[in-house]
Formats: C-alpha cells, sequence, structure tokens
C-alpha cells in the first residue's frame, strides 16, 4: 500500500484516507484514487460516477441518500474547507443514527469513505470550496432521500462560527427526521 493511509472511525464501514504528498518547490504530486491501494486498504468499490460542486461560506449540503439505489462516496475538497458528515442509516447497525464528522480541506487532502447506506451532507466553512466525490452507482433523481440537518434524534454538531448565516436548498430545509423513514436493514 504504502501511498495511502487509511484510518477508521467509531462507526463501522467509514474510513478517513490521507494520501501521500510528494512535495517540492515546483509543487507537489499525489494520486487521489488508485483502485489497487484502495483494494488493499479494504475499500474494494468500483466507481461509476464523479460529481463536483462549488459553494460559498455557510452552504450546507444534505444529509443526502439515494433510498432504492444506495451509493457509496469517496469524497474530498479541492479547494477551501468543508465539515462533512455521514449519518448511519442501516436499521440493524449498533450505530443507526449516530453520525461521524471530519474536516476536510486542500490543506489537509485527507478523503472521507461513506459506505452504502449512510446519509451525507458538509458545510462549507472557508469563503469557497470545491468538492468532489467518487460514487458505486448513478445518481436516480427519483430515488432520493434527505434528512433534516438539524434533526435532534441525530444530534449533528456542525462547527457554525458565531455570525455564520446558513444557505440551504429549498429541499434541505423540509426533509424529515430519521423517524420518516423505513431504512435498509
Amino acid at each position: 500500500m504504502g501511498k495511502i493511509t487509511v484510518e477508521t472511525c467509531e462507526i463501522e464501514g467509514l474510513k478517513i484516507i490521507t494520501p501521500q504528498v510528494f512535495g517540492d518547490a515546483r509543487g507537489y504530486f499525489m494520486e487521489t484514487y488508485q483502485y489497487n491501494d484502495y483494494k488493499e486498504a479494504g475499500i474494494p468499490e468500483v466507481f461509476v460516477q464523479d460529481n463536483q460542486s462549488a459553494s460559498r461560506k455557510g452552504v450546507l449540503r444534505g444529509l443526502h441518500f439515494q433510498k432504492q439505489y444506495p451509493q457509496d462516496k469517496l469524497v474530498r475538497v479541492i479547494r477551501g474547507e468543508v465539515f462533512d458528515v455521514a449519518v448511519d442509516l442501516r436499521k440493524d447497525s449498533k450505530t443507526f443514527g449516530k453520525w461521524f464528522g471530519v474536516l476536510l480541506s486542500e490543506e489537509n487532502k485527507k478523503q472521507f469513505f461513506i459506505p452504502k447506506n449512510f446519509a451525507h451532507g458538509f458545510l462549507v466553512l472557508s469563503d469557497y470550496a470545491e468538492f468532489c466525490y467518487k460514487c458505486t452507482d448513478f445518481y436516480h433523481p427519483y430515488d432520493e432521500g434527505g434528512l433534516y440537518y438539524k434533526d435532534p434524534a441525530i444530534g449533528i454538531e456542525w462547527p457554525i462560527p458565531e455570525g455564520m448565516e446558513l444557505i440551504l436548498s429549498e429541499k434541505d430545509t423540509k426533509w424529515g427526521g430519521l423517524d420518516t423513514y423505513k431504512f435498509i436493514d
């Protein structure tokens, strides 16, 4: 392996990946994904779609998931800084409804692997951020689900600085809580 370091999280399946960065006076180089390294690290999934979004400070996207066509995701930030969150939706999991958050930035170059049957969202902390993610299934617009970012049953501790005004899409203000959905066993 050697080119990546993988940390497990307190919620089974979630992983934080730190790539090896080769830098010199010219800048840096790193492999952002190499199938064999990830397979050896316990992430053998095959990704079929790459996505990228740009957002300004205060944008909160999520918490999103696909109901019948769940996706594994490998996410990272290429510009700026976000607080990235995954919520366990595996009904029979001992950590069902629990959340985990990690700071992803262009400086730390960390990636976050989120397995199927987790809700996902992030909050932009920098003035601007570009967010990239790989998915193991295609996006199905009629299969989208979501959870309200302030659901007290989940209790996410978003690091919202004093004075930050949150910017959410209309649909993200209307999602229900954990008790709204039947989740995958």
